[in-house]
């Protein structure tokens, strides 16, 4: 298969702790779908835990993954954010936020030692959340006149597809999500009525 349809998320926010000589590492995971989320986030754990020397991060978004950062807030370069972030693909999530929290104990753990602490206290935050698969989805919008309503309606049913935005005045329109994969098959299908019109809308 080309296209990969199906993306994963979490369910709600989570969190994950790991200790090592001393340092304490708090994790905590958010489902998020935006930057401006992110920024929400990010500012209400800085005012949470004012007192920690390090909040580090790696985000994700959208079901392409193509849009992510990696933030490792004063660590030594690359050895808490992108750990994290390792995790996330590790896990092959996306619309997550994780941010793992370091309270310093006293010793340097070194390179090696600090990659471990945010990989585990990532990994525990991910295994402490509901993972959710869902799928991309095309939305059509349909035109049609009430002598096709019936067989409309039946394409609909048959397809298990979800409708929304109905307007049934004097011209019936509607839309409806379908998986991408099915996308091309289920829009052949209503091109083949006449009467009708269907309009690709946008990918969601």
């Amino acid at each position: 298969m080309l296209f990969e349809d199906t993306y994963k998320e979490i369910n709600e926010s989570s969190e994950g702790f790991f200790k090592d000589r001393g340092s304490k590492f708090i994790a905590h995971s958010f489902l998020v779908k935006n930057e401006e989320e992110i920024k929400e986030h990010l500012q209400e754990l800085r005012k949470k835990y004012y007192d920690a020397r390090h909040h580090c991060y790696s985000w994700v978004l959208n079901p392409d993954k193509l849009a992510y950062r990696i933030n490792d807030d004063g660590e030594p370069s690359g050895s808490a954010g992108r750990p994290i972030y390792g995790q996330l693909q590790s896990y092959d999530l996306t619309n997550i936020l994780v941010v793992v929290i370091r309270y310093f104990g006293g010793t340097k753990l070194g390179i090696p030692g600090l990659i471990n602490a945010y990989k585990t206290a990532t990994k525990d935050a991910l295994d402490n959340a509901q993972i959710n698969t869902l799928y991309v989805k095309d939305v059509y919008k349909v035109t049609f006149q009430y002598p096709d309503m019936n067989i409309v309606m039946k394409i609909l049913k048959d397809e298990e597809l979800a409708q929304f935005d109905q307007d049934f005045g004097i011209d019936c329109k509607l839309n409806f999500a379908v998986r991408k994969l099915e996308s091309e098959r289920v829009f052949e299908k209503f091109k083949k009525i006449h009467t009708l019109s269907i309009k690709y809308v946008k990918t969601i």
